[in-house]
């Protein structure tokens, strides 16, 4: 690739069905060493066994930070002056953000509540929903600043009413084992008190397990490294729920030529800085779009810090690309074998809705160059943490829903039992159960 090319060109009808597969499959155990597997194991055992000194060893082993059990909790002192320590814009931001995630998930949850409808007459049937009892929170910290994904995470939660949450997040780097205090004020927003300065794997072990400082929880999320997610692919072995795995970064924006290459290419970019890891792919109908939005995206990376640059480059040179499809039908049939977390769509309006109606493996679907996915992550209100490696194909966001559980409710009458009497017997007769029978039997001894 030379110094001028920054994107991996491709054409969709030339590729063969194993360069197909390899541009879209994302199988994380690819990534996984078994040394690495096991290195997490070994830690997820320790924290299940010793606690709060296994956490401890971790921190000082892994973050270089020497804290003793007393201090893995947020301090007092701390949650009351992490206010002070950021300014005025950043604390009507956080405001901002977290106010329309909590309007967006306000209105799942009104959409989600009991219901029961009768089947047949004397019978009723239908549904309880309840928050999950409890929730463990997982905050990266390190390579920068994340309250979005604490935003992301836990107002869903509180929305729900989930009573118990927990949240790790490890220590700033070369701050003494101080937690990023703008993370603080984002629990502050939600009300949520319970913060915990954790090493990322250990942590969601002490989540799962619980510890004499850090309570179990029954399900964890939150996206990390590598071995923060090797270790909430461990806990589920002993019961402990997540969501999905959430891996690298990824981003797909379809677009056909009525598309602004200059914004177009940072749009591309705004996923593709995130790590040499992430992967960014521009799907387009449009050679000539290509080519334009290539110059630009030169010109932008060239305006970029070197770290980010060098993970556009990656993400858009060596894990994803810009693919040439025939036309906006077969646009939609990769950017469904890909099922990116993240996927913009930016086509003539009067292609949309026949476009919409065809996607139906993303995380998010934003809609036209004025909805750039920096404004989904940070404000818009709709999940932001989202599924990745082609997890979109079985799971949505994080949302409300999340935190959610469904216990079904029914109720039959005489007259509705003695109806559905004959189905009961004749199945429990032929599984082989008769005190299923009897029941039904001695309420009908003329059946």
């Amino acid at each position: 690739m030379s110094r001028q090319s920054v994107l991996r060109n491709l054409t969709w009808s030339k590729m063969d069905a194993a360069q197909r597969l390899a541009l879209v499959d994302r199988d994380l155990n690819k990534v996984i060493s078994p040394e690495l597997r096991q290195q997490i194991s070994d830690l997820v055992l320790d924290v299940r066994e010793r606690g709060d000194a296994a956490v401890c060893d971790a921190l000082a082993k892994f973050d270089k930070v020497s804290v003793e059990p007393s201090g893995l909790r947020v301090s007092d002192d701390e949650w009351e002056s992490a206010p002070a320590k950021i300014d005025a814009a950043l604390k009507v931001a956080i405001t901002d953000m977290v106010d329309h995630i909590r309007r967006f998930n306000d209105e799942l949850l009104s959409r989600l509540g009991n219901w029961s409808f009768e089947s047949e007459p004397g019978l009723t049937v239908g549904e309880r929903v309840s928050a999950i009892a409890s929730a463990g929170l997982f905050c990266p910290s390190g390579k920068a600043s994340y309250p979005s994904v604490l935003a992301q995470l836990a107002t869903p939660a509180v929305v729900a009413g989930v009573q118990k949450i927990a949240v790790v997040v490890p220590p700033q780097p070369g701050a003494h084992g101080a937690v990023d205090p703008v993370v603080i004020c984002v629990a502050r927003e939600l009300g949520v008190r319970e913060i915990f300065r954790v090493n990322g794997p250990a942590g969601i072990a002490a989540l799962a397990f619980g510890t004499q400082s850090i309570p179990r929880v029954v399900k964890v999320m939150g996206p990390g490294s590598l071995p923060v997610t090797v270790a909430q692919l461990e806990v589920q072995r002993y019961g402990t729920t997540i969501q999905m795995a959430l891996g690298p970064t990824e981003s797909v924006v379809i677009a056909d030529d009525s598309a602004d290459p200059v914004r177009l290419a940072a749009d591309l970019l705004i996923e593709a800085e995130h790590g040499t890891d992430s992967c960014t792919l521009l799907i387009t109908t449009s050679s000539d779009l290509a080519r334009a939005t290539e110059i630009e995206l030169v010109k932008q990376i060239a305006a970029l810090p070197e770290v980010r640059a060098a993970a556009a480059a990656a993400s858009l040179g060596i894990n994803g690309g810009c693919v040439l499809v025939d036309d906006l039908i077969q646009a939609t049939q990769v950017a469904n074998e890909f099922a990116p977390e993240h996927l913009q769509l930016v086509v003539r309006p009067e292609s949309e809705e026949m476009v919409i109606g065809l996607l139906i493996h993303a995380g998010e679907i934003l809609l036209g160059q004025d909805t750039p996915f920096s404004a989904g992550n940070f404000v818009i209100g709709a999940p932001a943490s989202l599924p990745t490696n082609r997890f979109a194909r079985v799971t949505g966001g994080v949302t409300v829903e999340s935190f959610l559980k469904r216990t079904a409710v029914a109720r039959a009458s005489n007259d509705a039992l003695r109806r559905l009497a004959p189905t009961v017997i004749t199945l429990a007769d032929i599984e082989g159960f008769p005190a299923h029978a009897n029941a039904i039997r001695l309420r009908f001894p003329d059946l």
